[in-house]
C-alpha cells in the first residue's frame, strides 16, 4: 500500500478534487487551507469517484475469466495459468479510491455546512469506500481495512496486516447502510448517474448475496450466512415493496442503446455515465470490441431454455442434431436472439457468417452500429447495477435463506424477468417437481442468462464454489457446418467433437480450449496472489493467500 501513498500525498487535494464545476479553484492551486469550507467543496471532492468508475467497474469491460466469454486467446485467470504479480492495479486501484473516500470522510468535518448536508456528501463517499473494499474482498478475501486518510508516508498504519474478512464485509454494511440513510432517492438526485439510495440498496443486495453465498459453500470463519442473505433480503424488500422506485424496462434489446438511457428507464439504478451522446469527451469502444473478441462459449448458449421451460437436455423441442447455424434459436428463449447474432443479420462490416469473426458465437447484445462506426467514440452508458438484478438476486437470497421459495415470489421474481423477454413459460413448484428441476439450479440459470457479458459469472461461480467443475472443461464455441462457411473440415477437423458424451454429444462443435490444458485448483485459485511489493512493503504484515508462491 505504501506506494499508493507516496503517489497520492503528492498534490493530494488535485488529484481528488477534481470537479465538473467551471468556477472551481483551479486543481494546481488547491490546498487544504483554502478547500474543504463549502458544499461546493465537498460536491467537487465527490465527483472525483464518478470519473475514476472505468474499466472492469464501471465501465464495458468483456470479462473472459468465466465459462461464458471467451478473448482471442486463453485467459491467465480461467485456465489456471496466472502468477504471482510484482505489483497489479487489481489491489492499488481500490486503495486508491479508498484514500479519496477516507480523505473526504475528515476533511469535510471543516466544511462549514449543516450535518444533513456533510451527511449526504460523506453518504457518497461512504458508498464508494464500500464498493472498493468489497472488490477486494472478492479478489483476496482479508485485506487491510484502512479508514483513515494517510498523510505521512511513515504512518505505520501502511504496514498493518490483513483484516478478517467478515469485519471488512461488517464495515461495508455499515457504509451502505449510512448511504442508503442519507443519500438522495433517485427522483432527486443532482446529477444523473450519481449514487443515489437505490444504488445504495441494490449495493447492500450485492454484497449480501455474495457474502452469504460465500460462507455457506467455503465454510469461511466468522459471521453466520444467514445474517448476511438476510442483509439483501431486508433490501431487496425495501426498494420492491416500500420505496418502488424501479421496474423493469419493457424492451430487452433496447435496454442496452441509448433508448435505455436515463431516470426514464427505471430499470437503471446504478450507472456509469458516458456522453454527451453523439460528441462526448467520455467515451469507450464497446461495438468495436464486440466484433472480435467478445465470443460467447457453448456453455452459455446451453443455458437458455426452450419455450416450453425445459433445458436442452430435458427438451423435445430441441433440434438435434443441428443442420444450421439457426438451428439453435429454434423454440428457443427469446433472449438468446437477442444475445448473439442469427445467420444472415447486418453485423460489423455485412452479414453475419458462423466463423468470419472467430470460432465462438459472437455477442449481439448491446451492438449498435452507429456506435461501432465511431471508433473509440461510443457514448452509450452502463448500467452497473440494474433491478433485473436486484429481483433475481431477491429470488436466489430467499430460497437460500428459507430452502423454498413461493410461486407468488417467483412471479414477481425469475417470472417478471421472463415476461419481459417474452419467454412463455413460467417457473413454478408444481412444474419444476414435475419435470425434475432443481429449483435452485433454475434460478442460478435465469441469471447466468439475463446477464451475459454483465460481468457477474465469474463471481457466482466463485461465491457457489463451482469453479472447479465448469473452469478446467473442454471450452466450446460454434457448430461446424460446411454450408454455411467458408473454413473447411480438414482444418478445423482436429478441434472438433465427434459426439460423444466424453466430450460433447453433438458432432463437430468447435473445441476452444481442451480441458487438458486448463486447470483450477480449488486449494488456491478461489483467491487472487497478493502483488509481492504488498507483502514486502509491509516488512511481511501482510501474507500471501494459501498456495501462492512469491
Amino acid at each position: 500500500m505504501k506506494h499508493i501513498i507516496y503517489s497520492l500525498l503528492i498534490g493530494a487535494a488535485g488529484l481528488t478534487l477534481s470537479s465538473c464545476d467551471l468556477d472551481m479553484t483551479p486543481e494546481t492551486t488547491l490546498s487544504d487551507a483554502n478547500y474543504w469550507n463549502t458544499e461546493g467543496d465537498l460536491r467537487g471532492a465527490c465527483n472525483r469517484f464518478y470519473q475514476q468508475l472505468g474499466g472492469s467497474l464501471g465501465g464495458f469491460n468483456h470479462d473472459y475469466r468465466s465459462d461464458e466469454l471467451r478473448g482471442n486467446s486463453a485467459n491467465g485467470t480461467s485456465d489456471g495459468s496466472r502468477t504471482v504479480p510484482n505489483t497489479s492495479g487489481d489491489w492499488t486501484d481500490p486503495y486508491w479510491r479508498i484514500f479519496i473516500s477516507n480523505n473526504i470522510l475528515e476533511k469535510g468535518l471543516k466544511a462549514n455546512v449543516s450535518e444533513s448536508v456533510r451527511d449526504r456528501y460523506f453518504a457518497e463517499a461512504r458508498f464508494f469506500r464500500a464498493f472498493h473494499y468489497f472488490e477486494l474482498v472478492k479478489k483476496y478475501g482479508d485485506v487491510p481495512l484502512l479508514l483513515k486518510a494517510v498523510s505521512d508516508t511513515g504512518d505505520p498504519v501502511l504496514k498493518m496486516g490483513r483484516t478478517p474478512r467478515e469485519e471488512v464485509i461488517q464495515q461495508c454494511i455499515a457504509d451502505l447502510d449510512f448511504a442508503a440513510k442519507n443519500l438522495p432517492d433517485i427522483d432527486h438526485l443532482d446529477s444523473w448517474g450519481h449514487v443515489s439510495r437505490s444504488a445504495a440498496l441494490a449495493m447492500l443486495v450485492r454484497v449480501g448475496l455474495y457474502e452469504g453465498t460465500h460462507k455457506k459453500y467455503h465454510h469461511t470463519e466468522g459471521g453466520d450466512y444467514k445474517a448476511h442473505l438476510k442483509v439483501a433480503i431486508d433490501a431487496a424488500e425495501q426498494m420492491i415493496n416500500v420505496d418502488k422506485k424501479h421496474d423493469l424496462y419493457p424492451d430487452f434489446a433496447k435496454l442496452f442503446t441509448f433508448d435505455g438511457e436515463g431516470r426514464q428507464n427505471k430499470e437503471n439504478v446504478f450507472v456509469k455515465i458516458y456522453g454527451p451522446n453523439g460528441a462526448g469527451t467520455t467515451t469507450h469502444n464497446n461495438s468495436r470490441t464486440m466484433e472480435n473478441t467478445a465470443h460467447v462459449t457453448r456453455q452459455t448458449i446451453d443455458k437458455f431454455l426452450y419455450v416450453d421451460g425445459l433445458p436442452r437436455e430435458k427438451s423435445p423441442l430441441k433440434v438435434s442434431p443441428e443442420t444450421s447455424y439457426d438451428d439453435i434459436f429454434v423454440n428457443r428463449d427469446p433472449r438468446l436472439e437477442k444475445t448473439v447474432w442469427k445467420l444472415g443479420e447486418d453485423a460489423y462490416k455485412g452479414e453475419y457468417k458462423p466463423f468470419a469473426f472467430g470460432e465462438a458465437y459472437n455477442l449481439k447484445k448491446g451492438f449498435m452500429m452507429s456506435e461501432w462506426e465511431t471508433q473509440q467514440k461510443e457514448t452509450v452508458d452502463k448500467m452497473i447495477i440494474r433491478y433485473a438484478e436486484v429481483l433475481i438476486s431477491y429470488a436466489e437470497a430467499l430460497y437460500e435463506y428459507n430452502g423454498s421459495i413461493t410461486d407468488d415470489q417467483l412471479d414477481k421474481t425469475v417470472n417478471a424477468i421472463r415476461q419481459r423477454a417474452g419467454m412463455p413459460a413460467m417457473l413454478t413448484n408444481a412444474f419444476a417437481n414435475a419435470n425434475g428441476l432443481d429449483m435452485l439450479e433454475e434460478i442460478r440459470r435465469e441469471r447466468a442468462v439475463e446477464f451475459v457479458d454483465e460481468c457477474l459469472r465469474y463471481d457466482d461461480i466463485i461465491r457457489w464454489k463451482i469453479a472447479e467443475k465448469v473452469l478446467p472443461t473442454n471450452i466450446l464455441g460454434l457448430k461446424f457446418i460446411a454450408e454455411e462457411t467458408t473454413r473447411t473440415r480438414d482444418e478445423m477437423v482436429d478441434r472438433l467433437t465427434t459426439g460423444t458424451d466424453a466430450v460433447y454429444n453433438e458432432p463437430d462443435v468447435y473445441i476452444l480450449e481442451f480441458a487438458a490444458n486448463r486447470r483450477f485448483d480449488p486449494a488456491k485459485d478461489y483467491l487472487y496472489p497478493i502483488p509481492l511489493y504488498e507483502i514486502s512493503h509491509s516488512d511481511g504484515n501482510v501474507v500471501q493467500n494459501p498456495g501462492w508462491r512469491e
